[in-house]
């Protein structure tokens, strides 16, 4: 009998936290036990698992001795504050905050990427998942980077609300009725109305005039491909869409590569699907490809025109699985497979 892990989902209610347990249901993990947490506000409120009505417990309160692997997701000051404490009481936590990404002791995982990186858990006890805009552009990238390498990324992502969270994806839905039905549009969540509108701004700006959320995308990139020459040169823009994030991307690589070997080396990526056809709907679109699967898919491969070893690609993937749930959940079963 294989062996199984008793399992904690820290931001249980949330949109990450939901996916996070249908996604341990769907891929049958070997969970003996499975505990959702969440702070006080949530204590009480049940979740499904399996089939079976699961309450959900205080955070604060919880033994983490009781666990071998917690799933965080509950955002950046509770990860810094319970993360260290469920390491300590010898639980392997795999973060989906920004909190720990950057640390040199932490290793910060895409599965498809850099797996073998996982290995560096045992420095604290902690694994980053990186952003959700990095991970659908690593996956895409990686076959690409190995055969030919890559000197220079330039990007336009087109990033739907739900990354925002449950109260932005509202946010959306309010605004979209109010808005078609001749009422004032009030935000509350963003800086201005995201209904039929973009907003080229997410998280905080930085002095260099860049965003947090952009500037995640450069060094991130530079730690999971552990090259510190790459250049990533981003713009991150939020979109009316409730789920999928899509992005736009032009590479300058290091030897030629023609747009035909780019798609034959992506047809065979693992996680990736490619749809590339000059017709309608020749191409992937979050809502119609992306939303609810696990694929990043890639369409729109084209070298570029104004550049000798220029190629563009649109990439788009669902930004609550691939993005989040499901990266965090391929890594914890790579833990489990080679580790524990």
């Amino acid at each position: 009998m294989s062996k199984k892990f008793d399992v904690a989902v820290l931001g249980a209610t949330g949109t990450v936290g939901q996916a996070m347990i249908e996604i341990l249901s769907e891929e049958k993990f070997p969970i003996n036990r499975l505990y959702p947490l969440a702070s006080h506000r949530s204590k009480g409120e049940s979740v499904i698992f399996n089939d079976e009505t699961l309450v959900v417990d205080d955070v604060e309160t919880f033994d983490f001795t009781k666990v071998q692997i917690a799933l965080f997701s509950a955002g950046g000051s509770v990860s810094a504050k319970y993360a260290p404490i469920a390491a300590r009481a010898g639980c392997i936590v795999i973060d989906n905050t920004s909190h720990f990404r950057n640390d040199d002791d932490i290793p910060l995982v895409i599965p498809e990427v850099n797996p073998d990186d996982i290995q560096y858990y045992k420095n604290r006890n902690i694994i980053s998942n990186p952003n959700c805009s990095t991970i659908q552009m690593l996956v895409a990238l990686k076959p690409i980077y190995d055969v030919a390498g890559i000197s220079r990324i330039n990007i336009a992502t087109y990033q739907s609300v739900s990354g925002t969270g449950k109260a932005a994806i509202e946010e959306l839905a309010r605004q979209t009725i109010d808005s078609l039905s001749g009422r004032d549009v009030t935000s509350e969540v963003y800086p201005m109305q995201i209904a039929f509108n973009l907003i080229p701004h997410i998280d905080a700006f930085e002095p260099n005039g860049y965003t947090k959320e952009e500037m995640k995308m450069v060094n991130e990139t530079r730690k999971i491909l552990n090259d510190k020459e790459i250049k990533v040169n981003p713009t991150a823009v939020r979109v009316p869409v409730f789920f999928g994030h899509a992005e736009a991307i032009h590479i300058e690589t290091k030897k030629k590569l023609s747009a035909h070997e780019a798609k034959e080396l992506l047809s065979k990526a693992p996680g990736v699907i490619v749809k590339d056809k000059l017709e309608n709907h020749g191409y992937p679109s979050p809502v119609t490809e992306a939303s609810g699967k696990n694929a990043v898919f890639v369409g729109r491969i084209r070298e570029d025109i104004s550049h000798e070893f220029g190629l563009n690609f649109w990439v788009v993937a669902d930004n609550i699985r691939k993005g989040a749930a499901l990266n965090s959940i391929q890594i914890a079963q790579i833990l489990v497979r080679d580790y524990l």
